[in-house]
């Protein structure tokens, strides 16, 4: 008896040879009208000289219709869609003093040259106004010793009037700033009895002091080694 496996081979068998359209009468081959391209899906071959299946010729002849080239009017040099007089299609030159580029590009070329603060009788230079730094956001150059601009000149007064020190009021040994006299800023030394360092150093060492218990200038010093 046959196998439940060998049954179910038979049956694939069976299904398969009843999908097939072809048999020992009727071969797939080159002459076959499945193999030639008469209009359907299926032929791919020539005839009449229509290559390729259904969507192959008919997507060829919609692309046909939509291109407006032909033997009489080829795309070329001469032809207006490749001047440039206006429209989208053309980029070369439309006469002597055409515009070159597509709609697109002549436009926004316009538009850029509307932006423009600058042109032949007005060039930027170093002696053009926006090279030069008068107060405004363009010149970076100097005049009357304001070097840069609106922002550049506004940030350095800022920053002047927070600084405390000139050049009348120089910071250095001999500045009280940098003298400790018990402010924040001092860390050198007022005098030979002076306390070094900033306020905040002064109080911490006299906050340690207070906790030392077993040393300090009138205790026992540290180290107190007994010989």
């Amino acid at each position: 008896m046959a196998t439940e496996l060998e049954n179910i081979a038979t049956g694939v068998r069976k299904d398969l040879i009843t999908r097939n359209e072809y048999n020992y009468t009727d071969e797939y081959a080159s002459t076959h009208e499945n193999a030639l391209s008469d209009g359907d899906e299926k032929g791919k071959g020539d005839v009449d000289g229509s290559v390729g299946s259904k969507t192959d010729v008919n997507t060829r002849i919609s692309n046909l219709l939509k291109n407006s080239y032909s033997k009489n009017s080829g795309y070329g040099s001469t032809h207006q869609n490749a001047i440039s007089d206006g429209d989208e299609k053309g980029k070369g030159q439309y006469e002597a003093a055409g515009e070159v580029g597509g709609l697109t590009d002549i436009n926004t070329r316009k538009d850029n040259l509307g932006r423009n603060d600058y042109g032949k009788n007005k060039q930027y230079g170093i002696n053009n106004p926006n090279a030069l730094s008068d107060g405004d956001e363009k010149g970076k150059g100097e005049q009357d010793g304001s070097v840069g601009g609106l922002t550049d000149i506004n940030t350095r007064k800022d920053n002047m009037g927070r600084n405390i020190y000139s050049d009348n009021n120089g910071y250095g040994v001999t500045s009280a700033n940098a003298i400790s006299d018990g402010d924040e800023k001092g860390k050198g030394q007022l005098d030979e009895n002076g306390t070094i360092g900033g306020l905040t150093d002064i109080n911490t060492r006299k906050a340690n002091l207070v906790k030392n218990e077993k040393y300090g200038p009138n205790k026992k010093q540290y180290p107190d080694f007994v010989i």
